[in-house]
């Protein structure tokens, strides 16, 4: 059963071109009217009519709504409330969102949560589907928009509820069912056993399970499983701003810890010059002619250097919001200590640092240079890794990241380079000593 939004129509006007922009900030303000947690049932033969929300936010059943459905909806709103409103599960669960940016290394972190085990319910970039539909056609979406959709989806999703991320699935799910949802192979929880359905010839599914063979994902069975553990976690590449989330902070019914994770931004472009089509400039510029700096795509280095360090600022100022629920750490840092940093995320989260996870770290970072080659691998020589980035960025290139950049490398620790010389000698590092640590 779907719920449906809608919004009262205001006014027609006759011989207006509405831009795409608008239509979309419409669409998201449609998904995001009702707020009420829902519940996802499966298909039933009997008539199902949706509960409607009171003025007072409680759900009143259509008389019209079978018996059987009526006290199975009953039923589960009442042990999702329960649940909810349990001492024992708020003083137990933890809620933990990874923030990043793209090629930051934040798939390999997240994976240091991934692999905690059968009380983790981890979800690997869920608000994909959210920036794809309200990508403008010239690129990018509109920022009040995402946000706001970026934060209720995420509000959700911490509490087991994914009727409002359906909505934003494209194509729409049937009956709660669907066979694309993003990367769903990289959440060890939406491959688990109980959120496994059968295996039917023929069904095809982008994204499917490469652990097991399973059905398309059916998104009630991942709420139930989702219920059942006491931790949560989110990866995330796409929230711009850490003060937009504050709801989050603030909301009674969650324990939400915030791990902002960054990386030398000329690293990080580096990175992206290798695995994104779409830094072909950057390509030609770091073999022929000068980088014009008033380019937009300069302009966007800039935002993003800029988007990234006031997020930082924000958490490391201690707002009384954040206190306690904030922690900076350098990719720099996990990939040279990662065993001492996951130690630390953990302790910081509040979560038992179990042996799956030590076991996956060993694993994974102490493998040889042709095994850790992938674009997308997750597996790493760590000492290596970090460094990498310094032979295969032209110092000219470096120049423009450190000048649109300097105020963000200042803020994480990261030395300036002078000189090709400079850039390319193992001898000197570019990563000051700097302690961050949980706030």
């Amino acid at each position: 059963m779907r719920f449906k939004y809608s919004i009262p129509v205001v006014f027609v006007l006759a011989l207006v071109i509405i831009e795409k922009e608008n239509k979309i900030i419409s669409r998201v303000s449609d998904k995001l009217t009702l707020k009420q947690p829902q519940l996802l049932l499966p298909p039933d033969s009997a008539l199902q009519i949706p509960p409607k929300p009171n003025q007072n936010g409680s759900l009143t059943f259509h008389p019209r709504t079978s018996a059987p459905v009526f006290t199975l909806m009953k039923r589960r709103l009442e042990n999702y409330s329960s649940h909810l409103n349990s001492p024992k599960a708020k003083s137990k669960q933890k809620h933990i969102l990874l923030l990043a940016t793209t090629r930051t290394g934040s798939s390999f972190v997240g994976e240091f949560f991934n692999q905690q085990g059968d009380n983790m319910f981890y979800l690997f970039e869920p608000l994909w589907h959210v920036e794809k539909m309200l990508t403008l056609e010239g690129g990018g979406t509109n920022a009040t928009a995402s946000a706001k959709a970026y934060r209720d989806v995420l509000q959700q999703l911490f509490q087991c509820d994914f009727s409002l991320l359906e909505s934003f699935i494209e194509p729409l799910p049937v009956d709660h069912v669907t066979t694309n949802l993003f990367r769903r192979w990289s959440s060890s929880s939406l491959c688990a056993e109980s959120v496994c359905s059968p295996f039917v010839q023929g069904d095809f599914e982008k994204f499917h399970c490469k652990t097991r063979k399973c059905g398309p994902l059916n998104l009630t069975m991942a709420s139930q499983s989702c219920l059942q553990k006491d931790h949560r976690a989110i990866k995330s590449v796409r929230v711009r701003q850490l003060e937009t989330l504050r709801p989050l902070a603030e909301d009674p019914s969650l324990d939400v810890k915030f791990i902002q994770l960054v990386r030398d931004p000329r690293a990080v472009l580096a990175s992206r010059m290798v695995a994104f089509e779409k830094y072909k400039n950057w390509k030609e510029w770091a073999t022929q002619g000068n980088v014009p700096l008033d380019d937009d795509e300069v302009r966007k280095l800039k935002g993003n250097c800029d988007n990234i360090r006031m997020s930082a600022q924000i958490g490391l100022k201690r707002p009384k919001w954040l206190r306690g629920r904030y922690m900076l750490v350098r990719y720099e840092d996990i990939a040279r200590f990662p065993m001492r940093k996951a130690t630390e995320m953990y302790e910081f989260a509040g979560i038992p640092f179990t042996p799956q996870v030590r076991s996956w770290i060993v694993r994974n970072t102490q493998v040889s240079q042709n095994e850790a080659s992938g674009v997308y691998s997750l597996q790493r020589n760590s000492s290596e890794h970090v460094e990498k980035w310094r032979f295969s960025l032209p110092f000219k290139i470096a120049q423009v990241v450190q000048r649109v950049c300097r105020p963000t490398l200042k803020l994480f620790g990261y030395k300036v380079v002078n000189s090709e010389k400079m850039l390319t000698d193992r001898s000197i590092s570019l990563i000051e000593d700097k302690a961050f640590g949980s706030l």
